[in-house]
């Protein structure tokens, strides 16, 4: 599902919001110049050997938007929609995100425009090494640190710590985020995104005074964000009405077995939720429209657009993916009284974590995972209450409290730090 015109451009709609948020905050001009141009940006060219012998070029990028409170941080995505303007919008929201939680990074985002799913492990390792190779002096733990993101994980990262420490000479953990726990990973690393999603939401409920357990969720995507969101959320109590993947959405008015679900995804046979019988199948549009408590978009960017927006039938909608409403649809739900509990704060439990993981590695001293979420839930509460006294004190929506938050921290720090030279 996507918008009209310029609202189908994910850099466009981070402008526009940025642009939103600078105007109501009153901040000067010239900090939106410099926020609205990223720092970096790096495209390359990754020839590969294939199986067969033939020769493939990939396209990949990387982009720092902003490191005024810190290194870069963001995600690496193999993709077919992976271009430069995704990646420009996806370094631009993790700047807010990770302001918004107060951890000291700033934005970054990569990706290789690939179908992963067409290639064999092999070729994907040639392909991971090469654009790590490529890469290298613009990445680093002390620079720009990427991790997991759409159709990458733990191996990839595993790939990209081994090919960066090699050419320095010497192992360097904390080059990446989101490894294996055996070579300076950080348990809870894998569920932590999803698991804010829940967390946040959850807060959101109890601000309105909901019960869980007489509360309906929907989530839009059954990847990692939305698998995890789904498992949290039903230990909170909530009654998970329906989710969705590339093949379809599954919808089951009594709720989904969230385990049944979980394991039928996760069995390699599978793979997806294709042929998952213990549901309803609908489309992704219908699923969208379900009437529900709250609405969980966890897949992809312009989900939630002016073209479907009159027909949601939340009541509020927390964004577990990056960037899935567009501006026009914020317009339309805001007025509609949906409340939106933004990406850059509902979805920032990953970085957080990953944050952990680079500090851990850095100590070369590792938490146990009771430790991980004790201070993960910590840090996503006061970032919730944070954004929450602003939406009570000022009377404005989420996302413009989130960015309020965020854009003040950037913009203090590049007032502090000045402008070189």
């Amino acid at each position: 599902m996507t918008g009209t015109g310029t609202e189908s451009n994910p850099f466009e709609n981070a402008l526009k919001q940025l642009r939103l948020a600078c105007d109501a905050m009153g901040i000067d001009n010239d900090i939106y110049n410099y926020l609205k141009h990223p720092t970096r940006t790096v495209q390359v060219a990754i020839p590969i050997k294939m199986d067969d012998g033939h020769l493939e070029v990939f396209e990949g990028f990387r982009v720092l938007h902003s490191a005024a409170r810190g290194p870069g941080k963001g995600g690496m995505r193999y993709s077919l929609a992976v271009n430069m303007d995704e990646v420009k919008a996806l370094a631009m929201w993790m700047t807010w995100k990770t302001a918004c939680v107060g951890i000291p990074y700033g934005g970054a985002k990569g990706g290789v425009r690939v179908d992963p799913r067409k290639l064999s492990v092999a070729e994907l390792e040639r392909l991971t090494r090469r654009f790590t190779a490529n890469i290298i002096n613009v990445i680093g733990p002390e620079t720009d640190i990427p991790a997991p993101d759409m159709n990458t994980g733990p191996r990839e990262m595993g790939w990209m710590m081994d090919t960066y420490s090699m050419q320095k000479g010497h192992v360097v953990h904390g080059v990446v985020t989101g490894k294996p726990v055996e070579i300076g990973g950080s348990l809870g690393r894998t569920q932590a995104t999803g698991h804010g999603v829940a967390y946040i939401a959850n807060e959101y409920a109890k601000r309105q005074g909901w019960n869980p357990a007489e509360c309906t969720m929907v989530i839009q995507g059954f990847g990692n964000v939305g698998q995890y969101a789904a498992l949290t959320a039903r230990d909170f109590g909530y009654k998970i009405l329906a989710v969705s993947d590339i093949s379809g959405g599954y919808y089951k008015p009594e709720g989904l077995d969230v385990d049944e679900i979980f394991a039928y995804i996760s069995d390699p046979a599978h793979r997806t939720l294709e042929g998952y019988e213990n549901a309803q199948k609908i489309t992704n549009e219908e699923l969208l429209a379900l009437e529900c408590d709250i609405l969980a978009p966890c897949a992809l960017e312009n989900q939630i657009t002016d073209a479907n927006a009159e027909k949601l039938r939340c009541k509020a909608m927390v964004e577990g993916a990056n960037g899935p409403t567009t501006p026009i649809a914020d317009e339309i739900l805001q007025k509609r009284g949906i409340d939106v509990v933004p990406d850059i704060l509902a979805n920032a439990g990953g970085v957080t974590c990953s944050y952990f993981e680079w500090i851990q590695d850095r100590m070369a001293l590792f938490w146990d995972l009771e430790q991980v979420n004790k201070e993960l839930d910590k840090i996503m509460l006061r970032a919730f209450n944070g954004v929450y006294e602003l939406v009570v004190e000022k009377k404005i929506s989420y996302r413009m409290a989130a960015y309020f938050v965020a854009v003040k921290r950037v913009a203090k720090a590049i007032e502090m730090r000045g402008i070189y030279p």
